[in-house]
């Protein structure tokens, strides 16, 4: 039986951990409504999120018309950023610097690299 509870508390974990990037990305998809116009000009590009330890995919269009966001795969993103869920929440709530998490090796960049240092202008943006 010990088995099983330490079964289902990974469980939870994976799905709180889930939930944890869903969040924040909802929110930048909730700034991107209401600030489209100005995160476009700010980005300029397709960012693509993947979150490694949950397999969830965001897309970020900050490069056409007022923007978009969806929970997809985007195979024109002009940068692709790999990190695990509470790493980027991490990174999200100020806790983790992004250039540090590149260097450790928490944050895998493909594409674009100078594209990704627009990212904690966005984040910040999703915080407000």
């Amino acid at each position: 039986q010990a088995s099983g509870v330490q079964g289902s508390a990974s469980v939870f974990q994976t799905f709180f951990g889930f939930i944890m990037s869903k969040a924040l990305f909802v929110q930048m998809a909730a700034a991107l409504q209401a600030d489209g116009a100005n995160l476009v000009k700010a980005g300029g590009a397709i960012f693509q999120f993947v979150i490694s330890d949950t397999d969830t995919k965001f897309c970020l269009d900050l490069k056409n018309g007022n923007g978009s966001a969806s929970f997809e795969e985007n195979s024109a993103a002009d940068v692709t950023i790999t990190i695990a869920d509470a790493d980027m929440v991490a990174m999200a709530e100020g806790k983790l610097d992004g250039m540090q998490a590149f260097m450790g090796g928490k944050l895998k960049i493909k594409g674009n690299m100078m594209l990704a240092q627009k990212l904690q202008t966005i984040l910040e943006a999703a915080r407000k």
